[in-house]
């Protein structure tokens, strides 16, 4: 799928990113030549690093959503988030440096993910909870549930493994990754989290083993 990638200049960590989850960037230095290029199936979804021009960012995304119908997303560095207060002028934003899974995500929760997914193999469930893998979207007895990237695959993981008891270390590894730095406290915060989110009803499917880990189911 092509994305507009704005401005005409990318860092080269955000084209690869790009690249790696099955896009194919197309630089523009404006709505003129963004016009200019669009491909025959139009583009999926403009792309707008705001690092060297915040001002001129959004309005180039701003102008992208409503003249192009198409839907924005913004790269920002995590020090300059203030950049992010008008939110009228684009649907999503990720924070650098890029994680080529988030990124992933959250274009696929724009609907510019390539390919299609039969909905029955995308979606997870276990009672009342129902996680779809293609769009990242939750709900909990038919209502949708706000959760963070890593609070989404961590209940995901859970839901894909129940009735085993997983560690802290296990957890870490397998939702997390081999080359995260962060302690064993990480997990206990999102399951917290995780429980507060599913509600007094439901939080005692996420089950404490007592020094060694957690269960679900």
């Amino acid at each position: 799928m092509y994305v507009v990638l704005y401005p005409s200049s990318p860092s080269m960590a955000l084209t690869s990113a790009l690249l790696s989850v099955g896009y194919h960037p197309v630089p523009v230095g404006g709505l003129t030549e963004a016009v200019d290029k669009e491909p025959d199936g139009g583009w999926a979804c403009a792309i707008v690093d705001l690092s060297s021009d915040a001002g001129a960012g959004m309005n180039f995304s701003a102008k992208a959503r409503e003249e192009l119908s198409i839907p924005s997303l913004l790269v920002v560095d995590r020090t300059l988030t203030d950049d992010l207060r008008d939110e009228s002028g684009f649907d999503d934003f990720i924070l650098t440096p890029i994680d080529s899974n988030e990124l992933r995500v959250r274009l696929m929760r724009l609907g510019s993910g390539p390919g299609d997914v039969e909905p029955d193999e995308s979606v997870l469930r276990f009672r009342d909870l129902e996680l779809n893998t293609a769009t990242y979207q939750a709900t909990i007895g038919g209502s949708p549930t706000d959760l963070t990237y890593m609070e989404y695959e961590l209940l995901r993981f859970l839901v894909e493994n129940p009735n085993r008891v997983w560690s802290r270390e296990q957890i870490l590894s397998k939702v997390w990754g081999y080359d995260y730095f962060g302690g064993s406290r990480t997990v206990d915060v999102h399951i917290r989290r995780l429980r507060a989110k599913l509600g007094e009803e439901r939080a005692g499917w996420i089950t404490t083993v007592r020094s060694v880990g957690y269960r679900f189911g």
